[in-house]
């Protein structure tokens, strides 16, 4: 089967306003009182949105978008590009024209009270504000923006070009090869993420006489919940169709399945006998 046909290629752009700025005065006033390089030891950068918290949240809330994005897809090619398994697009689509929808009215609640912001930044900078520091409304609307592309991994079936037979087979073979290279690439992404889960369930089930250090591994729900959900996310990752790693995933599903995070809190017996099935996964396999 062609890669084309398992997943598509997608890109995020997401933009913000830092609202930070260079206060140089602040700059040299601590070189000054400390007697450094003014040029050498740093410099002080002040929040222009000081004492309000709307901006941050919705530079924050941009950052969390594109970690689930990369958390959601695979690696491609250096110009942006990553993997989208197709059985995943619907959902994705969905979940992130929600996340745009949010992303821009959280947008424009801080241009509606752009002014009202400012003043707000005003009181808690006192002499350190300066208004002309401040773009207009109309800029750091424009510095926000969403751009998400979705097209076809191309595939030499397709090509109809006019050239020689000769030529048109020496293309064919290098897109196929730099599809199977781009592939290849892809699909370490799953493993590294199925190694990352299996090596911290295995050093969290760790037994150790130490009492204090046996304390400080307190067992959080997300400690089941991270591996449950990676189980279902390469179910749809594993667009190379790679035997191993499915076996991989349906051994830590097992592993994972029917599990009581409250019972692991509990019991010595339990916790030995997970880790005892992590380690054989992680020495079953090529990392």
């Amino acid at each position: 089967m062609s890669i084309s046909s398992s997943a598509v290629l997608v890109k995020l752009s997401i933009s913000t306003w830092a609202a930070t700025k260079k206060d140089k005065a602040q700059t040299e006033n601590v070189a000054v009182a400390t007697g450094a390089n003014p040029r050498e030891a740093g410099e002080y950068r002040k929040r222009l949105m000081a004492g309000t918290k709307h901006v941050k949240e919705l530079n924050d809330y941009a950052a969390r978008c594109r970690l689930d994005y990369n958390l959601t897809t695979m690696p491609w090619d250096d110009r942006g590009d990553r993997v989208l398994p197709t059985s995943l697009v619907l959902d994705f689509k969905t979940r992130f024209n929600e996340k745009r929808d949010e992303f821009f009215r959280r947008r424009d609640f801080v241009i509606t009270n752009y002014d009202n912001l400012k003043q707000v930044a005003a009181t808690y900078l006192a002499d350190m504000y300066d208004p002309n520091e401040y773009p207009s409304a109309d800029e750091v609307y424009r510095k926000y923006d969403w751009q998400l592309s979705m097209k076809p991994i191309p595939d030499s079936g397709h090509l109809y070009l006019d050239l020689p037979k000769q030529d048109m087979e020496e293309l064919r073979e290098a897109l196929d090869k730099e599809n199977e290279e781009k592939l290849k690439q892809a699909m370490q992404k799953p493993w590294e993420r199925l190694h990352t889960i299996l090596h911290g369930m295995s050093a969290k089930l760790t037994t150790t006489d130490d009492p204090d250090a046996e304390d400080k591994k307190r067992f959080h729900s997300s400690f089941l919940t991270n591996a449950q959900e990676l189980v279902e996310l390469l179910g749809h990752m594993n667009i190379s169709g790679d035997p191993k790693l499915e076996e991989a995933r349906q051994l830590l599903a097992s592993t994972v399945r029917g599990q009581n995070i409250e019972v692991i809190k509990a019991s010595q017996v339990v916790r030995d006998t997970m880790k005892a099935k992590v380690d054989a996964i992680l020495g079953q396999f090529d990392w």
